[in-house]
């Protein structure tokens, strides 16, 4: 692959405690703006959505996470942008932390491209996992849950709603359809102000 080369990628954004910058609202713009200056050019970011945190068993109330998605094109590879949003999320305040805890940023590579990474074996056993956060250090894409969750497919529906799973051959708008046929949307509900 040469370096100059442009991929699109596909992103989701999440947060549900203060960063440095303010609420979260305020987090994942400042992400994305922080993003695009990092050599991201950002063709599309979606309007916020306020989703109910899910949980583990056994765990207190979390609140709420405020989620978004964005499309950009970028020369990086995977790896790379996974390195980008590490550090990203560690800028604006994030820790390690307990799976699925509350945090002040979450960003999520939800597609490269029309790639399957790191192959159609790993992804379908990761996407059948039935460890709902299971995840590897090496980058998965398409995002191996990303079609069953109604946080990310809300969003992403507003900057990408034509493309096609390279896996399963269904556009996001199919994918969200499903979902909320399926009742995966409830807890998902577009801000519209703030």
């Amino acid at each position: 692959m040469r370096q100059d080369e442009k991929h699109i990628a596909l992103l989701a954004f999440g947060a549900n405690l203060p960063s440095p910058v303010g609420a979260p609202a305020e987090t994942l713009r400042a992400a994305a703006a922080a993003l695009g200056e990092a050599g991201l050019h950002m063709q599309a970011v979606s309007p916020l959505y306020r989703t109910t945190a899910i949980t583990l068993p056994g765990s207190g109330p979390v609140p709420d996470f405020i989620n978004a998605a964005a499309l950009a094109e970028t020369d990086m590879t995977p790896p790379e942008l996974l390195d980008l949003f590490q550090a990203t999320e560690r800028r604006f305040g994030r820790t390690a932390g307990a799976r699925w805890s509350a945090r002040p940023l979450d960003i999520d590579l939800l597609a490269w491209d029309n790639a399957v990474l790191p192959s159609a074996k790993v992804w379908h056993d990761l996407a059948a996992s039935p460890d709902p956060a299971a995840i590897l250090p090496e980058p998965v894409v398409p995002h191996p849950r990303l079609h069953g969750r109604g946080f990310v497919l809300a969003p992403l529906r507003d900057v990408a709603a034509t493309w096609r799973h390279p896996v399963l051959g269904k556009t996001v708008t199919q994918l969200y359809d499903a979902a909320a046929a399926s009742g995966g949307l409830a807890d998902v509900t577009k801000i519209t102000a703030g």
